[in-house]
């Protein structure tokens, strides 16, 4: 059992947010459902908590009414191994959210995420500072992150 588990509050989509994130990445799945009964407070059969699982880490999602929303102070990193990989899950995540700079996004549930090529950490922590300022300077320029533009910024000079 992880210890430490991401708990996402959501008004009544936690089902749907559950099917939404377990259907965009590949190695996920949902691990279960507890649903309201007769005693409620949600309508009898609809879902109160749920687990699911994204690339091994576990995330819980309740349906806890429109107490509470999303902020960006909180986001959900994703390190992207490939160029392809950021194009997909940018797209697929931000189908009717909100795009955003450097590589920021909000999802339609309102949930922030980061889709960030592994490159850009690799690129940014160069011991040459020219370079890493270069790559900086790109990535302020950008939506969605570019690996092709950050890799030329990076060996200009």
């Amino acid at each position: 059992m992880q210890k430490i588990v991401t708990f996402l509050w959501f008004d009544n989509q936690a089902e749907e947010a559950m099917n939404f994130y377990t259907s965009i990445f590949k190695n996920s799945k949902i691990k279960n459902i507890a649903r309201y009964g007769e005693a409620g407070p949600g309508p009898k059969g609809s879902v109160m908590i749920g687990t699911f699982q994204i690339e091994g880490q576990d995330f819980m999602a309740l349906n806890g009414g429109p107490v509470f929303s999303f902020t960006p102070a909180i986001s959900l990193y994703v390190n992207c191994e490939t160029q392809e990989e950021v194009d997909e899950l940018w797209e697929k995540l931000s189908a009717s959210g909100e795009k955003s700079r450097c590589g920021w996004l909000k999802d339609k549930y309102g949930l922030s995420w980061q889709i960030i090529p592994t490159a850009l950490g690799e690129m940014m922590q160069d011991k040459d500072p020219a370079k890493s300022q270069r790559v900086m300077k790109a990535m302020l320029q950008m939506d969605k992150i570019d690996s092709k533009t950050l890799r030329q910024a990076y060996e200009q000079g």
